[in-house]
């Protein structure tokens, strides 16, 4: 059981603060930042004005308060190297980053409100072009009748076909809970998804102790309620790390420029450079590879049409400071 410092320290003063040491970011309120200790003791930190940002998942050297006082229990001097960024965009903030240090994305869909595999391949582009990889994770699989699983698995053997670990799940009846578990282990992972997908229900069974608060599917606009409000990192008894991150009803890709979105589709990289024209728009183009690899079955007619899909919608949410991007 890891040991919370309930102390807080008023830092006006170095001589108040012990030595630096490093510690682990896993929960970040707005300026300040609850960081764990190599002991597994925890503060809550300000943050010295020479970090530009912070998020779960960071590294970082802090010095804790030596003694109590009424506010926060120590300061973060520095923030380490980052092995990897996972952000994604706000359309009054720009990029924003979401959690560092990640090694895998998982992208949880399900069946409730409704399976999209365009929202999908939008989390799946943005995994690509991040260097991170990503598994799909459909939860609420108890709804689905036989036929309707039958025709799901069998979309999914897509993804599958093209690389990516595909796991299907239950909270209620426990299925793929510990294939889960394992696949887990030892890693830093990060669950993305709509509102209402069953992130926070699946957390509950990997972790009941975390007793992360479940939403409803809102009856008017068919949505996930947003359930977790503020980022935060938790451990597993058999080793790995989970952040958790607030759900996003739409993960938009505007930020990124069209060819990122293009090799963004792994199946495509293959055929990319070898169209007859440079600037073809992977459509009628004459001499078009990608569009050549759909009509020889070697790219999917679903993928392909949710790629189009992706570019379409991609400048009517890029806001108006950032066009051109």
């Amino acid at each position: 059981m890891r040991r919370r410092l309930k102390q807080d320290v008023a830092l006006t003063d170095d001589a108040l603060l012990a030595d630096a040491r490093k510690g682990l970011v896993i929960g970040r309120f707005g300026q300040h930042a609850d960081v764990e200790d190599e002991q597994g003791v925890v503060c809550r930190c300000n943050m010295r004005r020479t970090i530009e940002s912070l998020v779960c998942g960071d590294k970082v050297l802090f010095r804790p308060g030596k003694e109590q006082a009424e506010t926060i229990s120590g300061v973060i001097e520095a923030v380490e190297p980052r092995t990897s960024l996972l952000s994604r965009p706000d359309f009054y903030d720009g990029v924003k980053p979401v959690a560092a240090n990640v090694d895998q994305i998982i992208v949880v869909s399900s069946v409730v409100p409704a399976l999209s595999y365009n929202i999908i391949d939008r989390y799946l582009v943005a995994s690509e072009d991040m260097g991170l990889e990503p598994v799909i994770l459909l939860n609420k699989v108890e709804l689905l009748s036989d036929e309707e699983r039958s025709e799901v698995e069998q979309q999914l053997k897509v993804y599958e076909e093209i690389g990516y670990t595909v796991k299907l799940v239950s909270c209620k009846s426990g299925e793929g809970i510990e294939s889960l578990v394992e696949l887990l282990k030892s890693k830093i992972s990060i669950f993305v998804g709509q509102s209402g997908v069953g992130k926070s229900s699946i957390i509950n069974q990997l972790l009941p102790e975390a007793s992360e608060v479940t939403g409803e599917i809102s009856e008017t606009s068919g949505l996930g309620q947003h359930t977790t409000t503020a980022a935060k990192l938790l451990h597993f008894p058999s080793g790995g790390d989970l952040i958790d991150s607030p759900g996003v009803r739409e993960f938009a890709l505007w930020h990124l420029p069209t060819e990122r979105v293009t090799t963004g589709f792994r199946e495509f990289r293959q055929f990319l450079g070898g169209c007859k024209f440079r600037d073809c728009k992977h459509k009628d183009d004459p001499g078009c590879l990608i569009r050549d690899g759909v009509e020889t079955g070697k790219i999917t007619a679903m993928r392909y049409e949710s790629y189009h899909r992706i570019l379409a919608s991609m400048e009517e949410q890029r806001p108006s400071f950032s066009k051109g991007v």
